[in-house]
């Protein structure tokens, strides 16, 4: 005990960690009325980290090939010790960061995060959200099963409904005509290296912003008062608030608990969910399944291509929502953020939830 504590003062002397550690653990205060959604972002960071450490396990046996990478991911299954778990926890993972990642989003919505001063905060969010479901949708294909192969086929051929550069797009994306092997080595650096380079510098900088600003206090009970502005920068405190460490972070382990608690139990229980039968036959380019679809997560947009008889107008709608949200704090000024005194605003966001899970489950059934 000597020894570590020797070696503890050392460090301390001479990078100050138990400074910082005070300072951004038990001196760091939240506002007294926090709830449990607020504890949404560290269950995605956890999950993310699940995601990052199952996939250099799968880096080390899979390769990258149309003619080996379903039997790389066979192998995988069948003969690594504990690969299946692994492969399992990877795939599954990414449907619960998905759904996470979903529920922070709505829930910064309806309490109105996103307005000033926290603007390049909900920006930042926004585009880990998209970067995340291009993961999701670069990382399907790398098994190369039968319906990896044509749930991309179907998703890339959505751009051919863009006018005049749709079919450059196309064949960049897919690096020829057809889904093959160049389309899989886009894909994978995309997956391993381009997508997660991106996804880090953008988490830097949403953490960079929300512990910056401050955390936004929750605009319920009577304490509340709506944010005044003012011309210059103001980190928001709680003098009266709680420590982060140990009372907020107590609930932030539960929450992340419950997730992890989650995916094992999907992963061991009831895999099919996310891991239909098409999952593991090998892809064949002659063969078209029936009722191919994608991930849950882009039912709704499969959902609305099909509504319209003009994909680009399909596309052109998705696009619309998109733009709307990403610069939804410049579109939204007012400083009031209470559910109670915005019912428009509730009533919108209500009938988008509620078109979002109908789409979804009519994408799923048609």
């Amino acid at each position: 005990m000597a020894i570590n504590k020797k070696i503890i003062d050392y460090i301390d002397l001479r990078l100050g960690i138990r400074d910082l550690l005070q300072k951004n653990l038990t001196e760091y205060l939240l506002p007294r009325n926090i709830n449990i959604w607020y504890s949404l972002g560290a269950a995605t960071i956890a999950l993310f980290a699940v995601q990052f450490i199952t996939g250099i396990f799968l880096l080390i046996y899979y390769i990258p090939n149309t003619e080996q990478a379903f039997a790389s991911v066979q192998a995988i299954m069948n003969e690594i010790p504990y690969g299946w778990l692994i492969r399992y926890l990877h795939a599954i993972g990414a449907n619960v960061v998905v759904l996470v990642l979903l529920l922070h989003m709505l829930s910064a919505l309806f309490m109105s995060a996103y307005k000033r001063p926290r603007e390049f905060t909900w920006l930042f969010g926004f585009l880990i959200f998209m970067v995340t479901l291009g993961m999701c949708l670069t990382g399907y294909l790398l098994p190369w099963s039968q319906l990896s192969y044509w749930a991309t086929t179907v998703a890339t051929d959505t751009m051919n409904a863009v006018p005049l550069i749709g079919e450059p797009l196309l064949q960049v994306l897919r690096g020829g005509s057809a889904v093959g092997q160049y389309t899989l080595g886009r894909f994978f650096a995309l997956h391993v290296m381009g997508l997660p380079l991106i996804f880090g510098l953008l988490v830097s900088a949403h953490l960079f912003c929300v512990r910056r600003i401050g955390v936004s206090r929750p605009p319920f009970g009577p304490d509340y008062r709506p944010w005044e502005p003012n011309d210059e920068f103001q980190h928001e405190e709680y003098p009266d608030g709680i420590p982060f460490f140990p009372n907020y972070t107590a609930e932030e382990v539960a929450v992340i608990a419950f997730f992890l608690a989650l995916t094992t139990g999907i992963t061991y229980f009831a895999p099919w969910i996310f891991l239909p039968s098409d999952a593991f036959t090998p892809a064949d380019p002659f063969v078209t399944p029936e009722h191919i679809k994608p991930e849950w997560y882009f039912l709704a947009s499969y959902q609305i291509l099909k509504v319209f008889p003009n994909e680009f107008f399909g596309i052109l709608v998705q696009g619309v929502i998109i733009t709307f949200l990403l610069f939804l704090p410049w579109i939204d000024r007012t400083h009031e953020r209470r559910p109670a005194k915005r019912p428009i605003f509730v009533a919108l966001f209500v009938l988008g939830v509620v078109g979002f899970v109908g789409l979804t489950i009519w994408g799923h059934f048609s």
